[in-house]
């Protein structure tokens, strides 16, 4: 599995022809198919070593510790994720562990995004699934059983079936809430940035977009937020758009309908919008990745809306317009 998920050529090339691949998976015998990008694993595991519990809350969404490859990252279980509720945050989520066969390993998909490393159980992982963008429709808005946008789009499976797109971006809040108490922290040290010119920002996570508007709000910048590339060229090549006004877009790469990349080749190879600015705002960290946005012919590279990282580029795009 690991060696079909790696090369940032191989990552590169499918941005290109705006392609992803998804990893499809159950959390039960026989049920839904839900899918994760490959690029976002490390690897899928069967794990039978220990697990150290670091909590005997009946609502921890952490399972334990568990050690990779003398890793010690946190576990998750991820069908437990599916029923937790934000609004409800005390509710009692051992009922819905994982159930696997006495004896059986555990079925652990290592994920790596946002300079975070974590374990996700899960009950099988079944295949990969290579997918146009445009295949992809967004579902933000639905989720589990719950509620609460566990779900970011979704596609067919070969024959026909739904494939449900997790957001992990949203498993790792609710997971680890003090991530984002951290930039909130952060938040209090920017200082608002004077320009007359508007951001684009698409992204396809509701949660991300949130954050992302809480800290432009913060610099005190002009934006028009959209749920995927699609909704952000319609917006940026409509004939009644200023595009003068427009001093910078900042886009996620993985989104239904138009990947990130679609957005920067429209905008790019257009003479009417080609010195428009574009960021990368991706939770596929590592230097490869920024790598790979330059190579896109983006402009610049932050780590999933890191504010300090969208200070920096908003200062360093509308302040010099």
């Amino acid at each position: 599995m690991a060696d079909s998920l790696a090369g940032i050529d191989q990552v590169t090339s499918l941005h290109k022809n705006n392609e992803l691949q998804l990893l499809c998976f159950r959390l039960g015998k026989n049920k839904d198919l839900y899918a994760v990008n490959v690029f976002k694993i490390r690897e899928v595991v069967k794990y039978h070593g220990n697990l150290t519990i670091i909590s005997h809350e009946s609502n921890s969404l952490v399972e334990g510790l568990i050690i990779i490859r003398e890793l010690t990252i946190p576990l998750i279980d991820m069908k437990k994720w599916f029923y937790y509720d934000s609004q409800n945050k005390n509710k009692d989520l051992r009922p819905y562990r994982i159930e696997k066969e006495k004896g059986e390993d555990d079925i652990v998909m290592i994920c790596e995004f946002s300079r975070w490393t974590i374990g996700v159980r899960i009950y099988e992982a079944d295949r990969i699934l290579s997918k146009k963008w445009t295949e992809m429709e967004q579902s933000a808005g639905l989720g589990g059983s719950a509620g609460n946008n566990k779900l970011v789009s979704r596609t067919r499976y070969f024959d026909g079936r739904l494939v449900q797109v997790v957001d992990i971006e949203k498993m790792l809040i609710d997971v680890f809430p003090w991530i984002e108490d951290e930039k909130h922290s952060d938040l209090e040290t920017l200082s608002k940035i004077r320009s007359n010119q508007c951001v684009l920002l698409a992204d396809d996570s509701p949660s991300v977009l949130k954050t992302m508007q809480t800290i432009l709000d913060k610099l005190g910048v002009k934006h028009i937020d959209f749920i995927n590339g699609k909704t952000l060229l319609e917006h940026l090549f409509n004939p009644t758009t200023d595009v003068s006004s427009i001093g910078l877009i900042i886009t996620d790469l993985e989104m239904p309908e138009a990947s990130g990349f679609e957005v920067i080749k429209q905008v790019k190879n257009n003479p009417l919008t080609s010195k428009i600015p574009i960021v990368v705002n991706s939770s596929m960290s590592g230097s490869s990745n920024e790598d790979m946005a330059r190579s896109l012919k983006a402009d610049d590279f932050i780590s999933k809306s890191n504010p300090k990282d969208i200070q920096r580029v908003v200062k360093q795009f509308l302040e010099s317009a």
